[in-house]
């Protein structure tokens, strides 16, 4: 999870995506309107598919966190 951080200076402490300010929830949501990543990578290009996995990765653990494990 090196590659998703938070920092109170940066999008208010939203977990962000290493080295921009751009939060996991935006991915996640762009990625559930249209789960093509190409449109994901046009709009955002330095964004990297282990960028994306890290996001998904965040989500599945942050759920299991919530729901005491699946």
């Amino acid at each position: 999870m090196e590659r998703i951080v938070t920092d109170p200076a940066i999008m208010a402490g939203k977990p962000t995506i290493r080295g921009t300010r751009i939060p996991v929830s935006l991915v996640l949501k762009r990625l559930a309107q249209d789960m093509e990543v190409k449109a994901l990578f046009a709009s955002y290009p330095h964004l990297t598919m282990e960028d994306v996995r890290a996001c998904l990765e965040y989500a599945y653990q942050m759920l299991e966190v919530e729901d005491g494990g699946l």
